[in-house]
């Protein structure tokens, strides 16, 4: 019962515009080749670094990568340069790319020249080729270069992925859902490091496949919520450092209990409500299901808006809400706080929901998002749910109205990217 659905989560997950990435690639590189090779190839010279190039990017990137290798005079000739010769090179491979797209906005940026599209951007990394690794400009306090092996992190995953009867890619996807759902700030490379640090110290899942994702995932979150708090871990292949942008611990530990909880639920409908709680709206709500159920579950009172139908999903950042209770316009609490006390709150109470702390950088656009679950709010057409933009405070009013259970949710949207999302409930009784 659970194989069929995790193998349809792992299909819902698929790059679905893998054609229109490759192109922009192709592109690229052959740009890069006539002015730095004086060849004619959108291959030769390129790598596909990063989340999609280790295969373990989800539909919805927004951040892809490519090392394009230089010929090896060129080195010498930008470490010659007196003043800052990395910023140098990166602008030169900036020209160069403005002649593809004199329209679109590319700038350089640190390590990497930026060029963003539509839907998605990719950071492309002027290398050169060494026995150890790339060389790399970096910009950053009056120039330096610098040493990075990701050719090494994308065998070292693609041979445990081979290991591990695929799974590692598998799960490394399917965590990817998991941090963009409950906003875990952290990246791909130490999702796919702590994946592979997983299966490195068992050999339960080296030849099982989807029939042992129930027990797999309680044994992964269980290992993850017992990791030391530390600021980086050890990539694969490279033993780079993997720095840690977001704790994931605690997060990990609630996605163990909804797991045990899923477990034992005796129908693939109630198994499926479980995990939905944990990876979203890509896991589905059954194993045979039409395109439209694989990411709503509406019903004939739903008017729920979804983030991630509006813009790319990749949780990048920190957003924690909170809510000033008040009675009569005075202060009574804050919400998190009575909720120690009171698991749920009386009607007649107003409701001031603001951003309590982010490390987004600003400039960044805010979103609302008040939903409201029960009979009261089905049968009173009160189940609201769409994304409301915010009015420049970073505040949301409410009340509480009638009993039930309500959600409110924020999203922060950056470059047309949500990098950043929280979630409170407020239960209401009369």
């Amino acid at each position: 019962m659970s194989a069929a659905l995790f193998k349809k989560f792992r299909e819902n997950l698929a790059v679905k515009n893998d054609d229109d990435i490759q192109k922009s690639y192709f592109s690229l590189s052959t740009r890069l080749n006539k002015d730095f090779w004086d060849e004619d190839s959108g291959t030769q010279n390129s790598r596909k670094i990063g989340s999609y190039g280790r295969h373990t990017a989800i539909n919805g990137i927004s951040d892809l990568d490519m090392a394009f290798e230089l010929p090896a005079h060129l080195l010498a000739k930008y470490k010659a340069y007196e003043t800052n010769g990395p910023s140098q090179l990166l602008q030169a491979v900036r020209d160069s790319l403005k002649t593809t797209y004199p329209n679109t906005e590319i700038q350089g940026d640190g390590q990497v020249v930026v060029i963003q599209f539509k839907k998605y951007r990719v950071e492309v990394l002027p290398s050169f080729e060494t026995e150890e690794g790339y060389i790399y400009p970096d910009s950053n306090n009056g120039g330096s270069w610098r040493l990075t092996k990701p050719l090494l992190e994308n065998e070292a995953i693609r041979v445990k992925n081979l290991e591990s009867n695929q799974n590692l890619r598998r799960v490394a996807k399917m965590l990817r859902a998991w941090k963009n759902h409950v906003g875990v700030g952290i990246g791909g490379l130490l999702i796919d490091t702590l994946t592979y640090k997983f299966l490195s110290q068992t050999t339960s899942y080296d030849s099982s496949s989807y029939g042992s994702y129930d027990q797999l995932f309680i044994d992964l979150f269980t290992y993850l919520s017992e990791l030391p708090e530390q600021d980086y871990f050890l990539a694969p292949g490279s033993n780079q450092r993997v720095r840690v942008k977001s704790k994931f611990q605690h997060p990990s530990k609630k996605a163990k209990k909804f797991c045990e909880e899923a477990i034992v639920q005796d129908t693939e409908k109630n198994k499926a409500k479980s995990y939905r709680k944990i990876f979203g709206n890509n896991f589905p709500s059954e194993s045979i299901v039409t395109e439209t159920a694989v990411s709503k579950s509406y019903s004939r009172f739903s008017t729920e808006e979804y983030i991630e139908e509006k813009f790319p999903l990749d949780i990048q950042y920190d957003l924690e809400i909170e809510c000033n209770v008040l009675e009569n316009g005075a202060h009574t609490g804050h919400l998190t706080d009575l909720r120690k006390v009171f698991w749920w709150l009386p009607t007649g109470k107003q409701l001031e929901f603001f951003v309590s702390s982010t490390n987004v950088p600003e400039p960044f656009k805010l979103f609302w998002k008040i939903r409201n679950v029960g009979q009261y709010a089905e049968a009173h057409n009160k189940i609201r749910g769409q994304l409301i933009p915010d009015e420049g405070q970073h505040k949301r009013k409410e009340s509480t109205s009638f009993q039930g259970e309500h959600f409110v949710e924020a999203y922060i949207v950056k470059s047309d990217i949500c990098v950043a999302r929280a979630i409170i409930d407020v239960p209401i009784q009369e």
